[in-house]
């Protein structure tokens, strides 16, 4: 599975952007799906995730309430809905896949995308 992520960009703080990650292949509908972040100096961090087998959503108390995950397997897409952004959102967001199986907010993903950079001026 390959993963594509984009929708990143500058931002001012109050506001919002919608990431996308397109994956290839045939099989999206049976893969968990996640976001993580990272921050200049810092770990990766959990953002959002959805189970592929009820949409069940998880996400960080951090983000809760601002963020939503959600996806659309008929274009194999999982996407990060993110509204009154703040500049301690700012970091590299990834999207994740995990062939079925748990949901971890640890990176025990098995596939990567790229980054995509947003960054919340204030």
């Amino acid at each position: 599975v390959q993963l594509q992520a984009s929708g990143g960009g500058l931002v001012q703080a109050g506001g919002s952007l919608r990431l996308s990650c397109v994956a290839s292949g045939r099989t999206f509908s049976r893969y968990n799906m996640a976001w993580f972040r990272q921050a200049p100096g810092t770990e990766r961090e959990f953002v959002a995730a959805i189970r592929w087998s009820d949409d069940r959503t998880y996400y960080a108390d951090s983000v809760k309430g601002r963020f939503t995950i959600s996806r659309d397997n008929a274009k194999n897409t999982v996407y990060l809905q993110m509204n009154s952004l703040k500049s301690e959102d700012t970091a590299v967001y990834f999207c994740a896949a995990r062939d079925r199986g748990l949901v971890f907010t640890t990176p025990n993903y098995d596939y990567w995308g790229q980054g995509t950079l947003v960054t919340v001026s204030s």
